[in-house]
């Protein structure tokens, strides 16, 4: 019996669906202060700190992914387990956003929040190395290719830098984590080639 094609569409589709509600569930940690002034809200900034920074980085995540699905020619086994690891580091950010925020930054929480930065980077350099490793040349240029697998091995090390500086200070972590998210502003690899034929999906 011949083998039945398993498309990506609906692994995608999934996908944004788990993305959609992870920002939800994010902004449904925020809660308003008790006193009704102006000063009893900016005393909630690592609050609201936590959800922007948390906020850009799922919607950061979600652009690399649907950019990197692109190159899916099928939902193979070991993509669908790659990319359910992927949505499993991405699904920890409520947990870690709320331990952080409710901690005003304290040392522990920030360097959790910093690792889940570098589980979420490790699952994507496996659907990486799983999607552009194996797409062709018209797809994927080599040079591309090589960028973009240095850039994530790269900003994988400043992550779990990140976590460990945040444990004595956890300001200059936070930052760390939030430099390496300016890298993955634009989805495609710094240097890319512009004009190389890509699928549209």
């Amino acid at each position: 019996m011949a083998h039945a094609r398993r498309s990506p569409e609906r692994l995608s589709a999934f996908s944004d669906g788990v993305f959609a509600v992870l920002i939800t569930v994010l902004v449904l940690e925020l809660r308003p202060p008790e006193i009704p002034t102006f000063a009893a809200l900016l005393a909630l900034w690592p609050t609201w700190l936590s959800y922007a920074v948390s906020y850009v980085f799922i919607a950061i995540v979600w652009a690399n992914h649907h950019h990197l699905m692109r190159y899916a020619s099928e939902a193979t086994p070991r993509l669908m387990w790659f990319n359910f690891a992927h949505l499993f580091s991405v699904s920890l950010l409520p947990l870690s956003t709320a331990w952080m925020a409710v901690s005003e930054l304290a040392p522990q929480p920030v360097a959790f929040y910093a690792a889940v930065f570098f589980l979420v980077n490790a699952t994507y350099v496996a659907l990486i190395w799983d999607l552009a490793g194996r797409a062709p040349d018209s797809e994927v240029a080599p040079r591309e290719r090589k960028i973009m697998r240095v850039r994530s091995i790269v900003t994988l090390g400043v992550f779990a830098l990140a976590a460990a500086v945040a444990l004595r200070f956890p300001v200059a972590g936070l930052a760390m984590c939030c430099c390496c998210l300016i890298v993955y502003l634009r989805p495609e690899a710094p240097g890319a080639e512009d004009g190389r034929p890509v699928d549209s999906r």
